[in-house]
């Protein structure tokens, strides 16, 4: 199973789920090109995350692979699935579309946190993440996300 993560995200978002797996299965988490520990490089589409997910595969030589991919990360699941659906045996996708959003609302976007940063969103996205009960009962948790959010490159981010 290979974890692909949502946008201003990195590949922690996966451990408690990786941590139940306990040596199972082969289990793969990245951080996608401009999230996490990973360079920033071009990216200028979504095909650009596809392309380094394949690129991932042929590195360790995976000749089959279940995809699970959480949001804009579904999205890079479905795009490689379109791509090479003999290697893909199974999708696992959550909250995620095969459009996410407008040109519109991305672009929006993109002129907020370029000109006021990724704080100016954090709090609008954490609560679309997460249930006001989760906001009420685990603070701790919540300021961690809003940090990996936050400290995310803007680059990255904007890509």
């Amino acid at each position: 199973i290979i974890f692909i993560n949502s946008l201003g995200t990195d590949f922690r978002i996966w451990d408690e789920i990786v941590s139940t797996f306990d040596g199972e299965m082969p289990l793969l988490v990245y951080d996608k090109r401009g999230h996490g520990l990973s360079d920033i490089g071009d990216i200028r589409s979504i095909d650009d995350h596809v392309d380094d997910l394949s690129a991932l595969i042929d590195h360790f030589g995976l000749s089959k692979v279940v995809l699970c991919g959480l949001s804009v990360g579904g999205m890079i699941a479905q795009g490689l699935y379109a791509r090479r659906p003999e290697i893909v045996e199974g999708l696992i996708l959550c909250d995620t579309a095969h459009k996410i959003g407008t040109t519109d609302s991305w672009n929006t976007r993109i002129a907020t946190v370029e000109s006021k940063g990724i704080q100016a969103i954090a709090d609008g996205v954490l609560k679309v993440w997460f249930t006001p009960a989760f906001h009420a009962a685990r603070q701790a948790e919540l300021d961690g996300y809003w940090n990996m959010m936050t400290r995310q490159a803007l680059a990255g981010y904007v890509g």
